[in-house]
């Protein structure tokens, strides 16, 4: 005889003394979808994550599962969908990659599992490489401004944890935030760029996010000015008393013309 492991008394009980969910359970023999209460009581899921998880892991292959789909199914709208998505895929209940048709076309692929990915051991997790940052670096290496730099990509992680850092990383990222400090920008004003603005869900890759930060907010060099010429002072016109520029004192232009010096 097959073992039975019920998640649930299998009667409701008639009298409780302290108040609580009761359970009335009933056999289904067809229409049903087995869910782990890994994810039923998941600590870290919001409820419209571990609902939608559900939803999937009830649909046939081949049922379209995009956040559009979704939310004409669904009223929680294309916002909460897709942010229940990403809940679901940063903790290996769902993964989706591009795939190109023989037409050319590019379609989402996803996949759900009924157990997360660092359960199942026949998934094995994708590995994206972490891009390096385009160069963006001074041209002429400086120790101090590199090591200000690294101070700061280490310093991340105090304004939010998910931007903790491995040496390795800091390393590779610092001649990237030394251009932003060979361009004027205070090291504060780099942290405050780099941790603003994070989206509310986990960071996977912190090293990739930032990199991409990094390189795509990289603001422009301050303008030259030190070539610039500056004016002549004001003089005063020996002739007429008016005020005009010159290198030394003398008279205006006016004065100077051969018709105002015969009058």
């Amino acid at each position: 005889m097959a073992e039975q492991h019920p998640s649930a008394p299998l009667r409701a009980r008639t009298a409780r003394s302290r108040p609580g969910v009761d359970h009335v359970v009933e056999h289904h023999s067809e229409q049903f979808t087995v869910v782990g209460n890994h994810l039923a009581q998941h600590a870290e899921l919001s409820l419209t994550a571990i609902g939608l998880a559900t939803h999937m892991q009830s649909l046939p292959d081949g049922a379209p599962v995009g956040i559009k789909a979704l939310a004409a199914r669904f009223p929680e709208g294309e916002t909460r969908i897709a942010s229940a998505l990403r809940e679901l895929e940063a903790h290996g209940y769902l993964s989706r990659t591009k795939t190109r048709l023989p037409s050319g076309r590019i379609v989402t692929r996803t996949t759900s599992y009924n157990k997360p990915k660092s359960v199942c051991p026949v998934v094995r997790p994708v590995v994206v490489p972490v891009p390096d940052p385009e160069p963006a670096a001074p041209s002429e290496p400086d120790l101090d401004r590199h090591r200000t730099a690294a101070e700061l990509l280490s310093g991340l992680r105090a304004r939010d944890p998910r931007l903790l850092l491995t040496e390795r990383d800091v390393r590779r990222l610092a001649p990237a935030a030394a251009a932003w400090l060979e361009r004027g920008v205070a090291p504060a004003d780099v942290q405050q760029t780099l941790a603003s603005g994070l989206p509310p869900e986990p960071l996977r890759h912190p090293t990739a996010f930032l990199a991409h930060r990094l390189t795509a907010l990289l603001p422009p060099p301050l303008p030259d000015t030190s070539e610039a010429p500056r004016p002549n002072p004001l003089q005063t016109c020996e002739g007429c008393d008016r005020a005009f520029r010159a290198a030394q004192p003398g008279q205006c232009r006016d004065c100077r013309s051969p018709g105002v010096a015969a009058a």
